[in-house]
């Protein structure tokens, strides 16, 4: 293998490169082009033309749709309660006694219920009542007539 050989000519090629740090002169500021200042002053406009009617836009859209707003609000509001029930929940059946002693308080109230609710058919009878009672006034009208 043979090394190349360097002429003049690559020499010559190499020096012809500017050197920056040899140069003299000054720096030529650019200016900032006029037309990306108005551009730039259409779409401020544009936003701000967009932020000061969105107030009306936003209370058009709840009017409009407050009922499915609502619901959809009731609905997510439910499930995160819901979850939340759960943990709390499942927190307390991790300390020790808790969970057997709510057991024993749901196995007593169960055998109260049979004994007062459900043994006799006259308190049967009053159970049923108080059924009818509370849902009349849970719906608003009358369930005995229909």
């Amino acid at each position: 293998m043979q090394e190349p050989e360097y002429t003049t000519e690559t020499k010559l090629k190499e020096t012809t490169i500017p050197d920056i740090n040899n140069q003299t002169g000054s720096i030529t500021k650019l200016q900032p082009p006029v037309q990306s200042q108005e551009q730039w002053m259409k779409y401020g406009q544009q936003i701000s033309g967009f932020l000061g009617t969105l107030p009306d836009y936003l209370g058009n859209f709840f009017n409009q749709y407050k009922q499915p707003i609502v619901s959809l609000g009731l609905v997510i509001t439910t499930i995160v309660a819901v979850k939340v029930l759960l943990a709390v929940l499942d927190s307390l059946n991790d300390i020790p006694l808790v969970a057997p002693t709510f057991e024993l308080i749901g196995i007593g109230y169960s055998a109260w219920f049979v004994y007062r609710y459900l043994l006799k058919a006259s308190t049967r009878q009053e159970l049923t009542g108080e059924i009818t009672t509370l849902k009349s006034q849970v719906i608003g009208k009358d369930t005995s007539e229909s």
